[in-house]
């Protein structure tokens, strides 16, 4: 993929920048309080604050944009940006002025009157249809109130709408430091790693990481597979998975997987030993036991002690490391163990960690980890897609560097 333009590359004196962010912040609702909701968890906003700081520094005028939600196109109180905004002046500690408009005299009518470093935020993009539409006049309009655009929203990067690649076809367009950093790492991790790399899958579905396995069998060293899929590479080998999940449909994917592997001579490690319970609302009904002793009646919702010793020790002789997906059920307390323990191992490492966005992220901040991996994906579907080798509409309407 061609390097793109970043802000570094833009001399932003006197200049707008409209910035799109991802905000859309894991939050709790709080219907009986003034407050809509409060935020749970902030790490996308402070993933952003490197780029509106070095924006904020060069003297440019910042309008961010983001969505929040779902709000279908339509204007929703619960979805106002308030907190958000909130938020993100606390972390700044300066000034973010909210407006309750997208586009109209008020918003142009304030873009018109700031000044530089000044900062404010428009209302949550979602509430105009326009904006999923991808509409060409919507685009044209967003792009109408500044200079520059700068996309910073990796985790929307593989959505082709207004915002994140409409708008780039009108002004100049250009990445900003955590797209850049997203590129560079997730890019990186295949195309020029340290050896040996190992991946290592998770969560609940083969079909989910079909195109990614394909495509690491001929760049990881080792693959370790765990999270409610390693039921169906069990199955295809002939064991016993109980009630566990299991995609029929991918068992002979599987195998081709196994057969592939073997041929590359890249060692793919399944799970020895597993936690199962009759039900995922019976934690109490936990055990661990070997996977040829998986009993009719119960499922798969963790990976054994064995088997996180044995990953561990695998993760811990390695120079790069990709992580996608769960080891089990991590937000039930019985079935969190498993993932960890790959978690901690990778934490204690010195390698290379790479670790895919949405619930392997949740995993990690929620085990208080976040800072000892070396990047920490922001996008969930956009990160698998990149990692897939699928060309992002955000990313590819950006500017080439040239030469």
């Amino acid at each position: 993929m061609s390097l793109k333009k970043t802000i570094k590359d833009v001399n932003w004196e006197g200049k707008t920048a409209i910035v799109r962010v991802d905000f859309n912040v894991p939050v709790a609702m709080k219907p009986y309080s003034h407050e809509i909701y409060t935020i749970s968890d902030d790490s996308r906003i402070r993933a952003s604050l490197p780029t509106i700081n070095y924006l904020s520094s060069a003297g440019a005028k910042i309008i961010l944009i983001t969505h929040f939600g779902r709000p279908n196109g339509k204007p929703n109180k619960e979805l106002e940006l308030t907190p958000i905004a909130s938020r993100l002046s606390e972390l700044l500690g300066s000034s973010v002025t909210y407006v309750h408009q997208v586009l109209g005299e008020e918003v142009t009518s304030m873009v018109n009157q700031m000044d530089k470093s000044e900062i404010i935020m428009l209302q949550n993009l979602r509430f105009y249809e326009e904006e999923e539409a991808n509409s060409e006049e919507f685009s044209k309009n967003l792009a109408g109130l500044a200079d520059v655009f700068v996309n910073d929203a990796f985790g929307t990067a593989h959505r082709a709408h207004a915002s994140t690649e409409g708008i780039a076809h009108h002004i100049p367009s250009v990445a900003g430091l955590l797209m850049e950093k997203e590129i560079q790492f997730l890019g990186g991790v295949l195309d020029s790693p340290k050896r040996p790399l190992v991946a290592i899958f998770g969560g609940s579905k083969v079909s989910d990481k079909t195109h990614i396995i394909e495509r690491i069998l001929g760049k990881a060293d080792t693959i370790l597979i765990g999270g409610g899929m390693a039921a169906t590479f069990l199955k295809a080998l002939g064991k016993q998975t109980g009630d566990s999940s299991v995609e029929e449909g991918l068992i002979d994917f599987c195998l081709s997987v196994l057969s592939k592997a073997e041929s590359n001579q890249v060692k793919v490690c399944l799970p020895k030993d597993v936690i199962v319970s009759t039900n995922i609302h019976e934690p109490d009904k936990s055990k661990s036991v070997d996977v040829n002793s998986i009993e009719p009646g119960t499922k798969i919702f963790d990976i054994g002690e064995i088997t996180s010793n044995e990953y561990g020790s695998v993760i811990g002789n390695m120079e790069t490391i990709l992580w996608n997906g769960p080891m089990g059920v991590f937000e039930i307390e019985a079935f969190r163990q498993g993932t960890f323990a790959i978690a901690k191992a990778i934490a204690k490492s010195n390698s290379v960690s790479v670790v895919g966005g949405g619930s392997t992220a949740e995993a990690v901040a929620s085990f208080g980890l976040f800072e000892k991996i070396t990047h920490v994906s922001t996008g969930g579907g956009a990160s698998l897609e990149y990692l897939e080798g699928k060309e992002l509409p955000g990313i590819a309407s950006l500017e080439d560097k040239r030469g």
